[in-house]
C-alpha cells in the first residue's frame, strides 16, 4: 500500500459504505439507462456492482423515475445486490422527493447541484426543501458543483468584486474560486438548516485537468468534508481514461479524495462497467487499494515476434477478472496477487521471480520452453501446445493453497 497520508476528513455513511476518515477510497459509477425502465436499470446496476462499483448513482428526473426507485431497490435486494443507490437530482428534486417520499427512503444518498436549484429566494427555498427531506429520512447529501452549471448569480458577484480590485485576478481563477465558494456556501447553509456535518460530501467537477487539480487543492484546504473526485465530461476511449487518470492521480497522491468516479463516454452499445475498472486500476496503480490480481507483461520487441505471450497475458488477465466475483468471497487477499507473463529471456526470469507466479515464454530463437516461478523459485518448465492451460492450472492451485477462506 502507499506511504502517503490522506487528508483528515469527517466520515459519512452511505448505505453500508463508509466514505472519508480512514476508510478506503470508494469507487462509484452511474447508470445511463432510463430509470423508468426498471428491468434495464436493475440489470445495469447489478453489472456495475459485480464489476466492483461500491456505490451506484441513478438519474431521478421525473415523477415516473422517482416512483421507479423503490421498485429498483426491491429487485436489487431480491437479487442479493446490496450496493447503495444515489439519486441524481437537478431542477425539480425538491418536488420529486416531496411527492414521492418512498424514493427518498429507498436511496442511500441524495446528489444535489446548487447551480440547478432556481434563482434568488426560490433557490434557497428549493435547497431548504431538499435538506429537510435529507434530515427527515437521515440521508447524506453530496453537494456537487459543476463547471457547466455554476450558479450565475454567484459567479457574476465574484467577477464584479474581482473587477473592483486594484490588481484583479484572471477570470479563470475567479471562476475556480466561485466553484469552491458555491460548494462551501451550500454546505454551510445545509448545516444551518439542520443537516449534520457528517452527512455532507462535496464535489467540484471540472472538465479540464489543471482546473480540477487547482479547485480541489483549494477546496481541500478550506474544509474537512469528504470529497468526491471526478473529471466531468472526460470524453471517450483513451482520451477520457488518460485525462481522468492524469487529474485524479495527482490529487490522490496528495491525499485528496475520498470517492472517485470516472466519467467516460461509452461507445454506442459499449460496456458501462469500463468506468469502474478504470477507477479501480487508478487506485491499485497508486497502491491505495487492491481489487484484482495484477498482470505484469512486457510490451514486446524484436525478440518477441511470436504473439504467444500477448495472447497468454490477455487470457490470464481476463480469467483473473472473471474469477474475482467468486474469489472475493472465498479467498481473502487474492486481490493482491501478482502474476507475470513475459515474452523473452531479457527481463522474463527477473520479473517472474518478483511476482507471486510468473512465466517466461521463449522469445525468437530461444529454446521453446517456458520456466515458471512461484514466489521467486523455479518450480516447473512448460512446453508444447498446452502451456496456457497448464499455467492457468498453476494459478488456480496457487490461489487455493495460498489464500484462505474470507
Amino acid at each position: 500500500m502507499a506511504h502517503f497520508v490522506r487528508r483528515p476528513t469527517r466520515q459519512v455513511l452511505v448505505g453500508h459504505v463508509l466514505v472519508g476518515g480512514d476508510a478506503p477510497v470508494v469507487v462509484q459509477s452511474m447508470t445511463n439507462t432510463d430509470t423508468v425502465d426498471i428491468t434495464a436499470t436493475v440489470r445495469q446496476v447489478q453489472a456495475l456492482a459485480e464489476a466492483g462499483s461500491e456505490v451506484v448513482r441513478i438519474t431521478v428526473n421525473t415523477l415516473e423515475a422517482a416512483a421507479a426507485v423503490p421498485r429498483i431497490r426491491e429487485r436489487l435486494d431480491a437479487l442479493g445486490c446490496r450496493v447503495p443507490l444515489v439519486g441524481d437530482f437537478h431542477f425539480n428534486g425538491h418536488k420529486l422527493l416531496t411527492q414521492v417520499p418512498e424514493c427518498a427512503e429507498a436511496l442511500a444518498k441524495l446528489r444535489i447541484n446548487p447551480g440547478n436549484l432556481g434563482r434568488g429566494n426560490k433557490r434557497d427555498e428549493q435547497f431548504a426543501t431538499l435538506i429537510e427531506v435529507a434530515c427527515r429520512y437521515d440521508k447524506p447529501v453530496r453537494i456537487g458543483v459543476n463547471w457547466g452549471s455554476l450558479d450565475p448569480t454567484l459567479a457574476a458577484r465574484m467577477m464584479d468584486e474581482n473587477g473592483r480590485l486594484a490588481q484583479p485576478a484572471d477570470p479563470e481563477v475567479v471562476m475556480r474560486r466561485a466553484m469552491v465558494a458555491s460548494a462551501l456556501e451550500s454546505a454551510h447553509k445545509a448545516e444551518a438548516w439542520g443537516l449534520g456535518g457528517n452527512k455532507i460530501i462535496l464535489s467540484c467537477k471540472m472538465s479540464r485537468v489543471q482546473d480540477l487539480i487547482a479547485v480541489y487543492r483549494d477546496l481541500s484546504a478550506q474544509c474537512d468534508y469528504p470529497l468526491h473526485l471526478g473529471l466531468t465530461e472526460a470524453g471517450m476511449g483513451s482520451k477520457g481514461i488518460v485525462a481522468s487518470t492524469a487529474a485524479l492521480a495527482v490529487l490522490l497522491q496528495e491525499g485528496i479524495g475520498d470517492t472517485i468516479r470516472i466519467s467516460l463516454t461509452p461507445e454506442p452499445g459499449g460496456d458501462r462497467t469500463q468506468e469502474v475498472r478504470v477507477g479501480q486500476e487508478i487506485l491499485q496503480s497508486l497502491g491505495l487499494r487492491a481489487f484484482t490480481p495484477q498482470v505484469t507483461a512486457c510490451p514486446g520487441c524484436g525478440r518477441t515476434t511470436s504473439t504467444v505471450f500477448q495472447e497468454l497475458a490477455q487470457d490470464i488477465e481476463t480469467y483473473l477478472r472473471t474469477q474475482m466475483p467468486l474469489w472475493r468471497d472465498q479467498y481473502a487477499g487474492v486481490e493482491s496477487m501478482q502474476v507475470a507473463v513475459m515474452g523473452c529471456v531479457v527481463n522474463g526470469p527477473g520479473e517472474s521471480k518478483h511476482a507471486n507466479i510468473g512465466i517466461s515464454l521463449p522469445g525468437t530463437g530461444e529454446v521453446p520452453v517456458a520456466p515458471v516461478y512461484v514466489d521467486g523459485e523455479k518450480t516447473v518448465t512448460l512446453k508444447g501446445d498446452r502451456i496456457a492451460v497448464e499455467f492457468q492450472a498453476i494459478v488456480e492451485d496457487y490461489v487455493r493453497s495460498h489464500y484462505g477462506a474470507a
